[in-house]
């Protein structure tokens, strides 16, 4: 039976403390963007990413051989019979215990709350000194937000494809991609910015190994994957920055924002003083650098504080729809769920991805791309440009896209994978190096409804409803 109301593909649940937060900054005048929420809610994210996981790791922490509960026949572990972790805890506890034993080498670390996850990949680049006339390499699977803020400082995007296990960059390609940039330009890329595609660990190590090899900073955007893990330790905490993200649509929120990881306490200070401006120290406003307005407000951060409370249930209930997804998706030929790939992989799962055979058939597949969008995709997500026809040069399948107007008109909201940057026409003439790999994915892939609003009841109905479209 078609549902009442839309089964959307992602929305942050409130946890029921948000209210006291907001209601203690109103009755002390702070609706402003600092304040006790603003510290208390770095504070609580300093703590996250230092914290225990659900295994009873610490960050940085390996898996012993056979600690990991699996779901049968899926790398997705099972969350059932297991108490959350609860690694974030209210804020009334002593805040010099910040720091779980276990976790020395991350206790510099140092958290920066802001007013979205793109103002943190861009005052990351800020903090690493990025340029006019410089490269940046980025990941060319993603969202957008991740390369703009690179032109933002009028440097250029050299865009590096994915592998196929994680479809983040491919370590490889990064390396060979830096090894001609050197030889072409005759300089080093200024910084790295690679991304955990819907809260996909990357191969973060090995990308780290070139990185270091070559003396070149790495950003990660885990914008998508707040507590994803690699080998136990935190997405976002390997490389010199780590940005996050509070969008509606996120783990968390906070009705937008976003947070920057910062090295040490230097760091911190220096992405504070160009997060608010940039103002010297005069009794009066002198301006020597340009700064920009990106501190999250004291109201929006009161909501993160409630958020917090409830982050670890949000992720284990992202993973138990994850394992739903995967055990429901092995029996359907011709559709293929993107699990965990290896034990030290640790998605959040933020959304769940399919992939679809091109030979599988699809109900009205003959009709597909006959319509163009008349609204932006999401509803509220903005204003778009009409266009004539609804074909490019790189889009999915017709079965994929018969797909998602068939579940669509189940009430269900899917999406295609994000199409890569380098066939983005904004950016035609940059430079990319591509195996194939992401236009390929994109292809074949869509995304699944996958929020705290989707139950057990709402996975059998799409699944049954992705059934009922295959001919």
């Amino acid at each position: 039976m078609k549902p009442e109301k839309r089964i959307i593909l992602c929305l942050a649940h409130m946890s029921g403390n948000e209210e006291r937060y907001i209601k203690e900054a109103f009755e002390t005048n702070w609706v402003v963007p600092l304040g006790p929420n603003v510290n208390g809610f770095e504070d609580d994210l300093k703590r996250f990413i230092a914290s225990t996981d659900a295994s009873g790791r610490r960050g940085g922490e390996q898996a012993g051989a056979g600690e990991e509960r699996l779901a049968e026949g899926s790398s997705v572990r099972d969350f059932s019979g297991e108490s959350y972790p609860q690694s974030i805890r209210p804020h009334e506890d002593d805040p010099g215990k910040l720091w779980p034993v276990g976790n020395e080498r991350l206790k510099d670390k140092q958290v920066v709350a802001l007013a979205s996850g793109t103002a943190a990949v861009h005052l990351a680049l800020v903090g690493l000194g990025v340029g006019p006339g410089d490269e940046v390499i980025c990941q060319s699977f993603t969202f957008c937000a991740s390369s703009h803020p690179v032109t933002y400082l009028g440097a250029k995007p050299v865009f590096v494809d994915s592998e196929r296990e994680t479809w983040n960059m491919d370590p490889c390609l990064l390396e060979e991609a830096i090894r001609d940039r050197m030889q072409q330009t005759g300089r080093k890329p200024k910084a790295i910015i690679v991304v955990y595609l819907y809260g996909m660990p990357a191969k973060i190590n090995e990308i780290k190994a070139v990185a270091d090899r070559y003396g070149i900073p790495l950003v990660e955007d885990a914008a998508e994957g707040l507590g994803s893990r690699y080998r136990g330790q935190v997405c976002g905490t390997f490389g010199e920055y780590g940005v996050l993200s509070f969008n509606g649509n996120k783990m968390i929120t906070t009705s937008g924002g976003g947070a920057l990881v910062c090295p040490d306490e230097a760091a911190r200070n220096n992405i504070m003083f160009y997060a608010t401006q940039a103002r010297e120290g005069y009794p009066y406003y002198q301006h020597e650098k340009i700064g920009y307005n990106y501190r999250m407000s004291n109201i929006c951060a009161g909501i993160g504080r409630g958020q917090m409370t409830v982050v670890d249930e949000h992720i284990a209930h992202h993973r138990h729809i994850a394992r739903l997804y995967a055990e429901a998706f092995a029996g359907i030929e011709g559709i293929e769920f993107h699990d965990n790939p290896s034990p030290e992989m640790d998605s959040n799962f933020w959304l769940n991805t399919i992939t679809l055979s091109p030979s599988l058939r699809v109900r009205g597949q003959e009709n597909a791309y006959k319509a163009t969008v008349k609204s932006a995709v999401g509803g509220a997500a903005g204003v778009i440009h009409f266009v004539d026809s609804a074909h490019t040069d790189c889009e999915p399948n017709t079965n994929v896209e018969a797909m998602r107007v068939w579940l669509d008109q189940a009430n269900i909201e899917s999406r295609p994978l994000w199409k890569p940057m380098h066939k983005q026409p904004c950016y035609k003439d940059c430079v990319a190096y591509a195996n194939g790999v992401s236009e390929e994915l994109f292809r074949v892939g869509m995304c699944l409804p996958s929020g705290p609003l989707v139950g057990d009841e709402e996975v059998d109905y799409i699944v049954e409803s992705i059934k009922q479209a295959i001919v």
